[in-house]
């Protein structure tokens, strides 16, 4: 693992999903630093992962939850 995937892993979902409206936000400007670009849109790639990654982690957490609920009744 890099450490650039290790910072990002080291990200809630919150603070990935901001540093990612950041880049976007970036990506929309009028002034797009060209020598970045790539870097960005990479960058931007593993935050999108990492976000889904989260959600999954926390959908199944949730479903695990609740049919541990279901099986208790």
């Amino acid at each position: 693992m890099s450490s650039v995937d290790k910072i990002i892993e080291g990200l809630g979902y919150d603070e990935a999903l901001a540093e990612l409206r950041s880049i976007l936000e970036a990506l929309d400007g009028e002034a797009v630093d060209v020598d970045k670009l790539a870097s960005q849109v990479e960058r931007a790639d593993l935050l999108i992962h990492h976000c889904r990654s989260r959600i999954d982690a926390a959908r199944l957490q949730v479903e695990q939850v609740v049919e541990a609920l279901v099986e208790e009744d």
